[in-house]
């Protein structure tokens, strides 16, 4: 697969390309033991539904390394916004330190709960909720954070390796949850590690 010729300011004033800068990334995050970065097929969609937000603001819960952080900003316009959210600050600054330098990204070291509880509704474009927080846990609240025709993003729904024990009866009972809601729109994909696209309807 070819990646995009996506540049930014890399540590040390370089140029990287989105390739360069997801392997970097990738040997940090595997140093780190961080074994919950997401699928480089799951991060493209990414790039592909942030670039239909023109202009708009996005939302990621759970930066991590910065892996889905980088293919979220690598479709992103010159004018758009991305706020990344984790409350790990040694697997958040591998993603500060090749990406920070950008404009368009903000990262917040906060508990994603907190994080959620503390905004007024109808503020983001597309949310991609890749930690317990914003789907396990405050999904109506973050739901509500969606702007008409907004877009909810989820990944891990496919059994995973790392699934802590009676983890699917969890995924189960928020994909039913999901399925019953009546202001959004569900699209459920068994493909990659599992995904769910929702779309919130006016």
């Amino acid at each position: 697969m070819r990646l995009e010729k996506w540049q930014q300011d890399a540590p040390g004033g370089a140029m990287k390309t989105l390739g360069q800068t997801l392997a970097a990334i990738a040997v940090e995050t595997k140093a780190l033991g961080f074994d919950m970065a997401s699928d480089p097929a799951v991060g493209s969609l990414l790039r592909a539904l942030s670039g239909s937000k023109s202009g708009g603001t996005c939302l990621e819960l759970g930066t991590g390394t910065g892996l889905s952080t980088a293919w979220l900003l690598a479709g992103l316009s010159r004018d758009a916004k991305l706020v990344s959210v984790d409350n790990e600050m040694k697997f958040q600054d591998v993603a500060r330190r090749y990406l920070g330098p950008d404009p368009r990204v903000t990262f917040c070291l906060e508990d994603a709960g907190e994080f959620i509880r503390a905004l007024e509704p109808a503020q983001f474009d597309l949310i991609f909720a890749d930690t317990w927080a914003g789907k396990f846990s405050h999904l109506d609240k973050t739901l509500a954070l969606l702007k008409p025709g907004g877009m909810y993003v989820v990944d891990d729904l496919l059994p995973q390796a790392n699934w802590p024990t009676g983890h699917q009866s969890t995924v189960d009972a928020f994909v039913a949850d999901m399925a019953r809601r009546e202001a959004i729109r569900v699209a459920s994909l068994d493909w990659a590690s599992g995904i769910m696209i929702a779309t919130r309807i006016a």
